[in-house]
Formats: structure tokens, sequence, C-alpha cells
């Protein structure tokens, strides 16, 4: 089975623990069978091997989420990056051409397409299985999973089915409507639509080639400003008339917002947190290295980290996007495929960064232009080069480096520094270098 797994997200409706690099699938707010905190992702992507242990994954997301992706899921794991952030139509058609051309899968594979965040039990993923027995029998083009309602919710978009059948056929789709009438949609069994697709790869290699003329996936990739800006829904799904949709019964929640997500989030309170007796239901995430103590909240969200605090009735949690979008701040926080980093303090021209870099880990061979550096160890051991030139570093230990200067930092253990840039500083002053003997 091939599953495409959409990973966007710009980080607004779980500010301040979201943002750019981190949106909410890469938050570790739920703990794995051993009791350690774990991400959305890493908790999809462990339920889809156990389910389907053949199952061939690939991501498609942004670039700015390949290094948090490669540090919680592994080098190994496909990745489908988009030239710049468009919707979820373009993404899914690049990642198509790239299982095609790239992974050399056939055009008449079954391919499911599913959002990364969805709260889910197992039996999702058994369902999705099913998908793709239902697109190898042929009798539908296109066969989508929809979620039986619990409640008539105006959040979502909705599936009329022909009947109350687990397979039926599709009559039309509903945009998010109004509570009465989503009354209206669920006495006729309709289904909320969970953004879950399932075709032949043949087939929607076929819609692209109607759109861009194209060779392959990286001409494809060189073309991706000439395709559309517009959702799978309205591009493709809302347009064909052989299309068919499975009920899903099961466990399915919605964690876009704070108090969606308190509601399965592993434990009421992370980080340094003291609640006196009289708080009701209240969570607190803490990633601060101060503490928070709260006294006598009822029905709140607490929520601390370098880009800011969030103190927030639950229900009021779910409308602050518009308030995110008024800030103007910089990621202060991101996790790098070899690590982390955590802004410290910010100046005109200087910054102070908390770097830790994981055993066996390296960061990149790159030279800065406009910016001098200078690193101080504070724990572990491994070893930098720079220009070329190889140095131990152990705790104490000081590195200048200057502008231009080609340098990298290798961890022989966890390794934790200090590290204050001064200049110009920019995300775009890096020029990598290939270390030959080294990676």
């Amino acid at each position: 089975m091939n599953i495409i797994l959409l990973s966007g997200g710009s980080g607004k409706r779980l500010w301040p623990l979201s943002n750019d690099i981190r949106s909410k699938q890469f938050i570790k707010l739920f703990k794995d069978d051993n009791g350690n905190y774990e991400s959305m992702i890493q908790r999809v992507y462990k339920q889809i091997i156990t389910v389907n242990p053949a199952a061939s994954v690939t991501i498609a997301t942004s670039k700015s989420q390949v290094s948090v992706i490669k540090s919680q899921l592994g080098e190994k794991i496909n990745i489908c990056v988009e030239p710049f952030r468009r919707d979820t139509f373009p993404a899914i058609l690049l990642a198509a051409a790239y299982l095609h051309y790239e992974l050399c899968i056939d055009a008449e594979e079954s391919v499911v397409v599913c959002p990364v965040d969805p709260y889910v039990d197992n039996d999702y993923y058994k369902c999705v299985g099913e998908l793709e027995k239902l697109v190898k029998a042929g009798i539908a083009k296109l066969t989508l999973m929809g979620i039986k309602p619990t409640y008539p919710s105006d959040k979502y978009g909705y599936i009329i089915p022909d009947c109350a059948q687990k397979i039926s056929s599709v009559q039309s789709f509903k945009e998010k409507p109004d509570v009465e009438t989503a009354k209206k949609y669920l006495a006729g069994h309709a289904l909320w639509n969970a953004g879950v697709f399932a075709f032949k790869l043949g087939y929607l290699l076929d819609k692209a080639h109607d759109i861009v003329d194209f060779t392959d996936y990286r001409d494809l990739y060189a073309k991706y400003d000439d395709l559309p800006k517009i959702s799978f829904d309205y591009a493709v799904v809302e347009k064909e008339p052989s299309i068919q949709v499975i009920r899903y019964e099961g466990e399915w929640k919605d964690v876009g917002t704070w108090n969606m997500m308190s509601e399965v989030m592993a434990d009421v309170a992370k980080g340094k947190v003291i609640m006196d007796d009289t708080c009701v239901n209240i969570n607190i995430v803490n990633e601060l290295n101060l503490p928070i103590i709260c006294m006598g909240l009822k029905d709140m969200v607490v929520a601390a980290s370098g880009d800011g605090i969030l103190i927030s009735d639950k229900e009021a949690s779910g409308r602050m996007k518009p308030y995110v979008e008024k800030l103007d701040n910089e990621a202060m926080f991101a996790e790098k495929s070899w690590g982390t980093y955590s802004v410290i303090d910010v100046q005109n021209d200087a910054m102070t960064i908390k770097v830790i870099l994981n055993n066996g880990q390296h960061m990149s061979y790159h030279s800065h232009e406009n910016r001098n550096e200078v690193w101080i160890v504070v724990s572990g051991k491994g070893k930098a080069v720079v220009d070329d030139m190889e140095q131990i570093l152990r705790p104490g230990d000081v590195l200048t480096i200057a502008k231009g200067c080609k340098h990298t930092v290798i961890a022989e253990s966890k390794l934790e520094l200090v590290e204050v840039q001064m200049g110009k500083i920019s995300v775009d002053d890096k020029e990598k270098f290939t270390l030959n003997g080294y990676f």
C-alpha cells in the first residue's frame, strides 16, 4: 500500500507551541507504550506500520518541515518537498509524480492520501487498508473515507451518500453548514469529509498531464508555479462522477485547537507546573525553564514557550488564529534533523541561541558571509571542523568562527552549546559544502 501523508499547517492554532517550523503534528504531547512523549506524526506513522507493516509512506510537506520530520521519523522516510506552499491539489499531484517517477511505483498501484493530524485508533488505519481493496476492485475511480458524525458540526464539510450502507456511491458534497442544516444532513446519513482519498496512481497522473505539460517529477517540480492554487476537493473530488465512500464509525478527533488537544493529550500538565486544588478542567504546557503556578482557574488552557504565552478559556482558544497572525515573531524554537535550537536573546545585530546536538549527529558544513559566531561548549563531547581543520570539543571550550569560514560541529555524545551570532543575521546567509572524509 502507498500512503501519502499531507503534513502542512501554518502553526497558528496551537500557538505558542506551534509556529511555521513546528506545526501541531510535531508537538510532543502524547505518550508511547513506554511512557515517552511523542508527537502526532510519530503516533500516526507508528499506527500505520503497526496495522499495515508493508505500507510505503511518503510525506508531502514544505521545506521548513523537512528537518523536524527526519528528526522524529528518521533519515530513511520518503519525503516529497513542495518548492513553496500552495494547496492540497498541487501537493498531492507532486507527491503522485514523486511516487511514479522517483520511487518507480506502477501507475496501476493504489494510493491513499491522508492528513497527518487526526487523533484516531488503529481501526482507522484498518479502514485505510479497506480503501486499497476498493480501489483495486475498480468500481469507482475515486474512493473516500467519511467519518460518521457524533454531533451536527458547523466546522466540517459533509459527504452526502446515496444510502446508509458501509460502502455507497456519493450523491454530493456540502460546505460547512450552520448547525440546523447539519442536523438535516445527519438525518440523511451524511458523513464528515475527513480529507482521505484513494485512487490508482495513474488516475491522478492523467489529471496532472491534462493541466500541466511535463515529462517527469523533476519537470513538474520546475513547473510547480503553473499549478493552480486550489484544494484537491475542488479540483478533483467534486468534479468526479465515479466516486464512492466508505463509512468509518470509530474514534476520530480533529485536534486543530487547544480545546480539542486538551481532550487527548497525555498529561493535564507538562513542564514546571503547580496547580492548587481549586483548579478545574485546566491544561498547562510549559516549555520555559521557569515555573508556572495556577490557582482557582476553570476551563482554561495555559501554554508557554519561547514564542510567547497563551492564557485562554478553552472554548475561546479555537478563535485565536487572527490574533496570532498579528504577531511578527520569528520562531524561537525549532527541532532539526540533528537536534534542537532555542533562541535565548535577540538584539540588534546579535542573537544568542542554545543548541543541542544529539549523539552521533552533525550540522551541515557551511559558512556565513555576514556574521561572526562564538560557540561555547556547555556539556558533552564532540569535535568541530573549521576550514578543514579538526578541533576536539569539551565542556568550557570556546570556538570563534569568522565570517566566511566553513564550519560544522559533530556530536560524539549529546552535545550542548551556546551560540552567539554577531552581524547581519539572516536565515538565507548560509552556503553549504561537502566535507570529505566526514559526510
